[in-house]
C-alpha cells in the first residue's frame, strides 16, 4: 500500500511539475519576425462572431501584425456546432479592425490542432513562406509550436492572448495531457 501511495505522489508531483513547465512557456512571448502569424480557432458565438476567447487571440495577432512582425495572418478552423466557418469569421473580425483581406488566408479545414499545422504547412510551403508565429492561448502553445514543428513548420515566434477565465482550470491540465499524448504518438 505504500508503494501506491508514493508512485501516486509521484505522478501527482510529475503532472504539477509539468503543467507548471507549459503554463509558463506559454506565458513567455518570443518575439520575432515571421513569414505569418497562425491563429488556431475556436468558439464562435451563436451571433456568428468570435467568442471573448477567440477575439483575444485574434486581438495579439492583430498587435503583431500592426507592429510588422508578419505581413499575414493565416486563419484556421472549421465549422463547429454553432455552425459557423470560424476562419471566415475570424476573417471579418480581422478586417473590420483594418487588416486587409489579402493579407489574410482562410483555412476551414482546421478540425484539431494537429489539422490545422498540417494545412499550415502545405499552405506555407505552397507561397514559399518559412517561418511562422504562433497566436494562441497561453496553455495552447506549447502543443501548437509542437504540431507546427513537427510539420516542418520553423516557428520563430509566439504570443498568447490576454484572456483568461475560470475555464483555464479545467483546459491547462487537460492540455498537459494532451501535450504528452501528441509528444508520445508523434
Amino acid at each position: 500500500m505504500r508503494t501506491i501511495r508514493w508512485t501516486a505522489l509521484l505522478a501527482l508531483i510529475t503532472f504539477l511539475l509539468a503543467t507548471a513547465a507549459l503554463v509558463l512557456a506559454g506565458l513567455n512571448d518570443k518575439l520575432a519576425p515571421a513569414d505569418v502569424i497562425v491563429v488556431p480557432g475556436n468558439t464562435i458565438l451563436p451571433d456568428g462572431t468570435p467568442s471573448p476567447r477567440l477575439q483575444a487571440r485574434l486581438d495579439v495577432a492583430l498587435q503583431q501584425f500592426q507592429a510588422h512582425q508578419a505581413p499575414r495572418i493565416l486563419v484556421s478552423g472549421a465549422t463547429g456546432k454553432e455552425g459557423f466557418d470560424e476562419a471566415a469569421s475570424m476573417a471579418r473580425y480581422l478586417q473590420s479592425r483594418g487588416v486587409p483581406a489579402n493579407a489574410i488566408i482562410e483555412d476551414n479545414q482546421g478540425w484539431t490542432t494537429e489539422a490545422t499545422a498540417r494545412n499550415t504547412a502545405t499552405l506555407m510551403r505552397e507561397h514559399g513562406w518559412r517561418t511562422a508565429m504562433v497566436a494562441t492561448q497561453y496553455f495552447h502553445v506549447p502543443r501548437f509550436r509542437l504540431a507546427l514543428e513537427r510539420s516542418g513548420i520553423a516557428v520563430s515566434a509566439n504570443v498568447h492572448a490576454s484572456y483568461f477565465e475560470l475555464r483555464d482550470l479545467y483546459s491547462v491540465p487537460r492540455e498537459t495531457v494532451g501535450y504528452t499524448v501528441y509528444f508520445m504518438r508523434h
